[in-house]
């Protein structure tokens, strides 16, 4: 890989200057449409602005319905406060059209992440939101550093969308990013790891979790940090029959195989094994992410061979899915006009533009802590404004902010937060004509309470 990246660095090819034809104009335009741009565009659409959401591949829910992540709330237990966002939603409609299950270590839902494309279309459609998929934004269009559009690749070939607010919701800040607003990524080495989730079919539920009654994993099996009250809680956690695969030979050395699963369905379908954990992947790097994919699935599959071997339950167990796509945790953020800190997140600090809350839950570099009592902090304003571009906003876990932070922004529910704060201020900063940076906050915040937002 290192070979073919360092053949190719050094080459450039002029492009020929062309025209591009205009796909559409909106007043919003969000390119993803993971929790939060799928959160930004429903928000923006039900302030009354035109919006669409456009996604590269085939179904909106991003890492939901391609990653296969499930579990988008399993930090919820007795005594969590939330914000009551478009997130929760996302959970309401999956159980309203028998598309979730209960999450086994939580007071949420596990999300059939099959049939979440359909809740997300139904959502999208309810909204009146303009659905585009299949279509990549390729470059923003900036005229006097203000964002008017996104050039987009599809089967019509290269076309412009133009828009009077831009929602960089891809996840990696790649519009904002390539605008030239300023970003910042961790060394590579530093970066959270990548997944490639898999599920299962055959398994027998019954013997199954005999095995894991009988082998309780706690929060403290896997983290490094925690406040002391996670230490009892339980975890879908497994790890045995790995090391036991690994101590045979079966799985090869430097390969550390070890993570949770979601919920068993009555068909004796393991939806969610998310125990694929790869280092030194860079998500901006199309050689890396080629390479992690490839890796991931030769993984999963030592990982079945292991589970049939050394969990009871998993016998028979076979390969049911692959995710259609790479997860990752991390890669480029924004610098924004506030960036967030571990201590604001560990101290429930209060900000006078804020957007929504989030409960004191981190997960990420180890640190675990659950929100079991009540804390939380409110995301601000200032987190989702990218510096030096106008008219643009972010959504999801490129908000600013540092490491510490991160292991909270990140989470499903956090990118909803963000998103539905993104939507709402794209769609006031229209009505009042005036740049996103400069929209009145307390008219953004009496709208999002009126979406039924916990700012």
């Amino acid at each position: 890989m290192t070979m073919t990246m360092e053949r190719y660095r050094m080459q450039q090819i002029k492009e020929t200057s062309r025209l591009s034809p205009v796909l559409a104009k909106t007043d919003v335009l969000v390119v993803g449409s993971g929790p939060g741009g799928l959160a930004a565009a429903l928000a923006a659409a039900r302030e009354g602005v035109d919006t669409i959401l456009a996604e590269r591949y085939g179904c909106f829910g991003g890492n939901i319905t391609q990653a296969m992540v499930e579990s988008i709330a399993w930090y919820r237990h007795e005594g969590t406060v939330e914000s009551q966002s478009i997130g929760l939603e996302f959970e309401q409609r999956a159980l309203e059209l028998g598309a979730s299950r209960p999450e086994p270590q939580s007071q949420s839902q596990a999300l059939n992440t099959e049939l979440f494309k359909f809740v997300a279309d139904k959502l999208v459609q309810e909204s009146g939101v303009a659905p585009l998929l299949h279509c990549l934004g390729v470059d923003p269009l900036i005229d006097d550093n203000v964002i008017k559009g996104v050039i987009t690749e599809s089967k019509s070939g290269r076309q412009v969308i133009l828009a009077k607010r831009v929602i960089d919701a891809t996840g990696d800040a790649d519009v904002a990013f390539r605008a030239g607003a300023p970003c910042r990524m961790a060394p590579i080495k530093d970066l959270l790891g990548a997944t490639v989730n898999f599920s299962c079919s055959g398994v027998d539920k019954g013997r199954f979790l005999e095995y894991v009654k009988a082998h309780p994993a706690t929060l403290k099996s896997w983290s490094v940090e925690t406040t002391g009250k996670e230490d009892h809680l339980f975890t879908p956690y497994l790890e045995e029959p790995f090391k036991k695969a690994k101590l045979s030979g079966e799985i090869p050395e430097g390969i550390n195989i070890a993570g949770t699963w979601s919920s068993i369905t009555e068909q004796g379908e393991a939806t969610d094994l998310n125990v694929v954990y790869m280092l030194g992947v860079d998500p901006t790097n199309v050689w890396d992410l080629t390479q992690a994919e490839i890796s991931g699935r030769q993984q999963a599959i030592w990982a079945i061979e292991a589970l049939k071997k050394y969990t009871p339950g998993f016998e028979n167990a076979r390969l049911r899915t692959f995710a259609a796509s790479l997860g990752t945790r991390e890669s480029r953020k924004i610098v924004g006009q506030y960036n967030l800190t571990e201590h604001d997140v560990r101290n429930q600090a209060r900000f006078k533009d804020s957007i929504g809350i989030f409960p004191e839950f981190l997960d990420g570099y180890g640190v675990v802590i659950i929100p079991t009592t009540g804390r939380y902090f409110q995301v601000p304003y200032g987190i989702i404004v990218p510096q030096h571009v106008g008219n643009l906003l972010v959504a999801g876990r490129c908000v600013a902010g540092d490491r510490g932070s991160h292991a909270a922004t990140r989470a499903m529910m956090c990118c909803a937060v963000t998103g539905q704060g993104a939507g709402v201020a794209a769609a006031v900063s229209i009505k009042d004509n005036v740049s996103s940076q400069e929209v009145d906050i307390r008219k953004v915040q009496k709208a999002l309470v009126k979406q039924g937002v916990r700012i």
